[in-house]
């Protein structure tokens, strides 16, 4: 299927948009036969208000959860403000990985370059804290007036023997995919070249360990008697991340930052790797067959089997109360991932909920292809969307919540709609069998409460009252 497709061009008569270029990011879901879908996987169209992050943001968020590692920002002190604490991601050890280093580059380092004053950021942070890997971030400055960041870097590991790894982030070399990109890259370098002897176990790629995610998924194989290698990067170190050559197979959660990582170390080290997701009980249920069938463990696939019927058995009734609830209600989703996106997606089906709209900031054609077989017929499909569509989109299709990251809030409370964060700035869980349940909870609580009718009877009101004075 070609992505942006003729098909994909124009949404319907009077679904216009204000720049015409964006036409054909967008696309009405058909089950006519015809094949078509957004055009994706692009940079941004100018003017649009775009709600994808810079380069150095997609870098940072995935390195940024690495405990116990030392994060330099070489560029002026907003860029590090700007990610400071970025992701809720929480740690069993050392919590260092929270606070943010800047050379603060001023004017005067712009003219006469920072390379100066970014080895004696590293020397007052090797004097301070004694590190064993720092990573330093390139920023849209930096990559203007040619700082070599790679020498100085060489420099300090010669000088320290420690890791000191370059991260080639500069916002304006396209957008958070790209950034996606350069932290798997500094990965591999961290890893090195050399493969290693292989042991039972698997890499986990792609989970942040957002308000504790990982622990629990690190129970459920547990119980199946698999081990994790490597967590890349929730909650991992940088001894534990050295030994991920050795493990005998990657799953990949987060397919949008880590899929090209996992193709790498495919490439160097012969492990091959699955994409699995953990949001929603099909797909969590689906993802620990898998997990199992790909390592060619009967046993575990067994104990898995187990587990899911103890597990559904638990979250059962909970569940069958909160579909009663919210079933008819329509939703609207955009998120930063197509594999995120995907689960949701089955979540309200399985919930009852229609989803109206949906989009993604960095989704591929696949995951588009796979949205269109899943979705209803007339779902609006978007490709990083701005906040004039969504909110178009949201009144023509009167959705009752909105899923989203922590950018979209306030335009869903404008609009007197319910909202859930699906981003990294959420309090609880929402993976695994226990996540599920939190899920279903918070949407309910939220789509359900008495405030949006509160609302909608104040703005007829309000309405009433304006047409009297007319």
């Amino acid at each position: 299927m070609k992505c942006g497709s003729d098909e994909a061009k124009g949404c319907s008569m009077n679904n216009t948009v204000p720049i015409a270029e964006r036409e054909k990011f967008i696309f009405i879901n058909s089950k006519n036969g015809k094949k078509g879908t957004v055009m994706c996987d692009e940079e941004s169209v100018s003017g649009s208000v775009s709600q994808r992050a810079c380069v150095y943001c997609g870098a940072r968020v995935v390195l940024n959860p690495i405990t116990d590692a030392f994060h330099i920002v070489h560029g002026p002190i907003g860029c590090a403000s700007y990610t400071w604490d970025i992701r809720g991601s929480l740690s069993s050890g050392e919590e260092v990985y929270r606070n943010s280093f800047s050379t603060d580059l001023r004017e005067r380092d712009i003219i006469f370059g920072g390379e100066k004053k970014l080895a004696s950021a590293i020397d007052e942070i090797m004097e301070k804290f004694s590190p064993k890997l720092i990573f330093i971030y390139s920023t849209c400055i930096v990559g203007v007036i040619g700082d070599d960041v790679d020498a100085v870097c060489r420099t300090a590991e010669k000088k320290y023997g420690i890791r000191v790894i370059p991260v080639k982030s500069p916002g304006f070399a396209g957008h958070k995919s790209m950034g996606y990109k350069a932290a798997c890259e500094a990965l591999v370098t961290l890893f090195g070249n050399e493969k290693k002897g292989k042991v039972d176990g698997i890499n986990y790629l792609g989970d942040f360990n957002l308000s504790g995610e990982i622990w629990i998924l690190t129970e459920y194989l547990k119980k199946m008697g698999i081990n994790i290698v490597s967590k890349i990067t929730g909650d991992s170190s940088y001894e534990e991340l050295k030994n991920a050559p050795k493990a005998r197979l990657n799953i990949v959660q987060c397919a949008g930052s880590m899929v090209y990582l996992a193709k790498r170390m495919e490439e160097l080290y012969g492990i091959p790797y699955i994409k699995i997701s953990f949001f929603g009980l099909e797909d969590t249920k689906r993802s620990l067959l898998a997990i199992a069938d790909s390592l060619g463990d009967k046993d575990a696939y067994n104990k898995a089997l187990l587990l899911i019927k103890n597990e559904e058995k638990k979250v059962k009734e909970d569940l069958d109360y909160f579909r009663m609830k919210l079933k008819g209600k329509k939703a609207a989703i955009y998120v930063g991932g197509g594999f995120k996106a995907i689960s949701l997606i089955k979540q309200f089906n399985d919930l009852g909920i229609n989803t109206a709209i949906v989009g993604t900031q960095t989704g591929k054609p696949e995951d588009y292809e796979i949205i269109r077989e899943i979705s209803d017929e007339g779902t609006v499909v978007l490709d990083d969307t701005n906040p004039y569509e969504l909110e178009k989109f949201m009144k023509e299709k009167d959705v009752d919540i909105l899923v989203g990251g922590v950018k979209e809030r306030p335009l869903a409370y404008k609009l007197g709609a319910a909202f859930c964060d699906h981003n990294h700035e959420r309090k609880h869980p929402l993976c695994g069998f226990e996540g599920a349940v939190n899920f279903a909870r918070e949407i309910h609580q939220s789509a359900n409460s008495p405030v949006w009718n509160i609302i909608k009877n104040e703005r007829k009101g309000s309405e009433w009252l304006w047409q009297e004075a007319l």
